[in-house]
């Protein structure tokens, strides 16, 4: 049976994440607000985990999951080859709706899906979610939707889809914004605009002018 906490509300909220971290450290499903989406997270160093994360949206290993952090810092130990023009973007728009496709550590013994040596991640602009974050640690994190739905902006609409599938809910109210979160791939010379989201092409090239858009 699936919990849900009230995060407007002091009690519920220490409760709520205290539960969540809990049930991703077991192994289970939360879902959390983000600043552009709900997101359906797990523990990103659990194959299982992420497995379960995937079937539960009806998402193939094609489309692997994107990994959220409660800080920059926490890069350092994910990530490598990451550029100079890569912390410039980190700088300017995180916390925020950017997310950077990078070369992974190859060291890293996760499993996210078909990622070939990349991962995309992000620092997400939503207290609650940079709570669960902090508390937890880098969690695998999609749009907690069924798979040709839309992403959902309100709690209600994550249950409605995903059900028990999830363990916790985290009721952060209705998310500031539909729009998804803007992908600039980081891993060659020159970043790269994959997917124009809260973030335009000109905002970014304010920080990196040399900003390519993929066609």
């Amino acid at each position: 049976m699936a919990r849900r906490y009230d995060c407007s509300d002091a009690t519920d909220r220490t409760t709520g994440l205290r539960e969540a971290a809990s049930a991703v450290r077991r192994g289970e499903l939360v879902v959390l607000p983000t600043d552009t989406v709900y997101g359906i997270g797990a523990d990103a160093f659990s194959a299982e985990a992420v497995g379960d994360l995937l079937e539960a949206k009806g998402r193939g290993r094609g489309m692997p999951s994107p990994v959220l952090v409660g800080s920059p810092n926490t890069l350092h130990g994910l990530v490598t080859d990451f550029s100079e023009q890569a912390w410039e973007l980190v700088d300017a728009f995180w916390p925020g709706a950017l997310t950077l496709v990078a070369r992974h550590q190859p060291s890293l013994t996760w499993d996210l899906g078909e990622t070939r040596g990349t991962v995309a991640v992000r620092m997400p602009l939503h207290p609650v979610a940079i709570e669960l974050l902090t508390e937890f640690g880098p969690m695998a994190v999609s749009s907690a939707n069924l798979t040709g739905h839309p992403s959902p902006q309100d709690c209600d609409a994550a249950q409605e889809m995903l059900g028990d599938s999830v363990s916790v809910y985290l009721d952060g109210g209705p998310t500031p914004a539909a729009v998804p979160s803007s992908i600039v791939d980081v891993t060659g010379k020159t970043p790269v605009l994959l997917r124009a989201g809260a973030i335009s092409a000109e905002e970014l090239r304010k920080v990196v002018p040399e900003l390519e858009v993929a066609n």
